[in-house]
């Protein structure tokens, strides 16, 4: 069979793109074979043809496959532990591959050429010293050829070719031919890393300006953090996103999580020490896991990486303070995460805690902008509103000596009354704005009391309605305060243990020198013989307070809980 004259001839522009010592390879194998010409000028251009390395990868082992005549073909790239991170088999359908098994990880003869990375021709595998058989199912493969792929001086994996078509064996002129190949892949291969190096830096500079664009306007500091977790899912096409945060006690809470079971680890609390995350920040670097299901470094935690893995996390750090670690794992068999990938990780999560830090700024400058209102909101009410009544009251008390009916004269001295409580409240009030929140963590107990439903209500499943009534951030002392939150926190708790209740209604009152916490469910009520260690030490609570507490079913069932304490004074 002759040449093609038009393939070859347009074939040549794009030959003469190649490098010299490819060009001289080709040159040589020309002459040492007796192919038709254009079956390895087109078997070397296909595999330059694309610029996605899984694309190239996949071209590489067909083109071998067809160029070498064999049945079955595949491709090992080598990972950074000496073992296959990745192996693309052609020739077994998709039902053999699920019948075999796992793929091979690079032992037995795909070992030996990891091993001795050169030329490797059997004419019979199970004849060389290193091979061990196959797995059950497996297709039988006698004939073996076996070249490494260099990309510069690395060697990047293996082609594997078997069972020649027609019974018979590979030859020295197989072997010239693959080996000119590998050499052709090894190009394309270090080509399409250039172009995915380049095209990662451009996604990930679009990222970062893309949370930069939301940091400016004052965007949610949960959002943004949330979207670097989405871009970096996207980026480095993983399957699962973790952001953990610290938290006191040396530990770590898994506060955003995206992607397969992604239900497992969000809310978790882990310890520093035996998680993968805290690992990443002792290294102050990417941590990168071949496989982070069985990674001795995760010891901690309930099991959550089920069918996971190559995994990278990455500490986030401004300066010298770190502010978490944004984990990204892949499915297992999936490909590892190379270098070229993660360099770049590190920056993004560096975006990533200047997001954290820029959000507590802006609160900070929120709440001192919030603590100036409330300064000049109270300064007002005292120089203008409270001066006015005063008036006011002194005017209409100058002017019961005038009237002579007796009523008339008793409502205005009762209008006076009105108006001394009055001042009493707005000087309550203006005291409760100028010293509410202004030491860092220490909210009212309003604040307090709405942070508490809404942490409930993930596990109440419904949102509680509150009722509010009194001034509660001014006349309820800190102990007293710290009773009302204890209760309402272990009441919430047994409702949603043990209530199975649809609605929750909670109100906390200050009324006649008294707080009054009622906590009231539409649930299945408290059972005859059940346990009441939680309601006993509730009761203690009250009764250490000077007050008392009651729990009865409710007017529609469920359960009604009351408990109050007088205040002092």
């Amino acid at each position: 069979m002759g040449e093609d004259p038009d393939r070859t001839e347009g074939a040549r522009p794009r030959l003469d793109a190649l490098p010299d010592d490819l060009l001289e390879r080709l040159r040589s194998a020309e002459q040492a074979t007796d192919r038709p010409r254009h079956l390895l000028l087109e078997a070397v251009l296909s595999v330059g043809s694309g610029l996605k390395l899984s694309h190239v990868l996949r071209r590489i082992v067909e083109a071998a496959v067809v160029l070498s005549d064999a049945e079955y073909g595949a491709l090992g790239v080598i990972g950074e532990d000496g073992r296959l991170s990745q192996f693309l088999p052609v020739g077994v359908t998709q039902e053999q591959i699920g019948t075999i098994g796992a793929f091979p990880a690079g032992h037995g003869i795909l070992g030996e050429l990891i091993r001795h990375p050169a030329p490797l021709r059997l004419s019979r595998l199970d004849e060389h010293p290193a091979s061990y058989g196959f797995p059950p199912h497996h297709p039988a493969m006698h004939s073996f050829l076996g070249v490494p792929i260099r990309v510069g001086d690395e060697v990047y994996g293996n082609l594997y070719l078997t069972e020649k078509r027609g019974g018979g064996q590979f030859s020295a002129e197989d072997e010239t031919l693959l080996s000119t190949l590998a050499v052709a892949a090894g190009v394309a291969i270090e080509h399409a890393r250039l172009y995915e190096e380049a095209r990662y830096r451009q996604e990930w500079l679009e990222a970062n300006s893309e949370i930069v664009a939301g940091l400016l306007p004052g965007a949610d500091d949960t959002d943004v953090l949330a979207t670097i977790v989405e871009h970096a899912v996207r980026i480095l096409s993983a399957d699962l996103g973790v952001l953990a945060l610290p938290v006191e006690g040396d530990r770590l809470r898994t506060d955003f999580a995206s992607g397969v079971d992604a239900e497992a680890h969000r809310g978790l609390v882990l310890p520093h020490r035996g998680s993968f995350a805290g690992a990443a920040l002792d290294a102050h670097s990417p941590l990168i896991s071949e496989d982070i299901e069985h990674d001795p470094r995760v010891t901690a935690g309930p099991p959550r990486w089920w069918g996971l893995g190559p995994a990278v996390a990455v500490p986030m750090a401004t300066g010298e303070r770190v502010r978490g670690v944004l984990i990204l794992a892949r499915l297992r068999g999936r490909r590892s995460f190379t270098e070229p990938e993660t360099a770049p990780l590190l920056t993004f999560a560096g975006q990533a805690a200047l997001a954290m830090e820029l959000a507590e700024q802006r609160a900070a400058a929120e709440q001192v902008t919030l603590l100036k209102d409330r300064d000049r909101i109270a300064r007002d009410l005292h120089d203008l509103a409270i001066q006015r009544l005063f008036a006011i009251g002194m005017t209409l008390q100058s002017a019961v000596r005038f009237v002579d009916h007796p009523e008339a004269s008793e409502r205005l001295l009762r209008a006076v009354d009105d108006l001394d409580e009055t001042i009493k409240i707005i000087r309550a009030t203006i005291f409760g704005l100028r010293t509410r929140d202004a030491v860092r963590g220490r909210q009212g107990l309003r604040a307090r009391t709405v942070t508490a439903l809404d942490e409930a209500s993930r596990s109440l499943g419904c949102t509680p309605s509150l009722h509010m009534e009194g001034l509660l951030d001014t006349d309820v002392p800190v102990g007293l305060a710290e009773h009302v939150m204890a209760v309402l926190g272990e009441a919430l708790s047994n409702v949603a243990r043990h209530a199975r209740a649809s609605a929750v209604d909670v109100s906390l009152v200050v009324r006649e020198r008294r707080i009054t916490l009622t906590v009231a469910d539409n649930g299945v009520g408290i059972p005859e013989h059940g346990r009441r260690s939680g309601l006993l030490n509730l009761a203690k609570r009250a009764e250490s307070a000077g007050g008392g507490m009651t729990v009865e079913p409710g007017l529609h069932g469920g359960t009604r809980l009351v408990w109050w304490a007088p205040l002092p004074g």
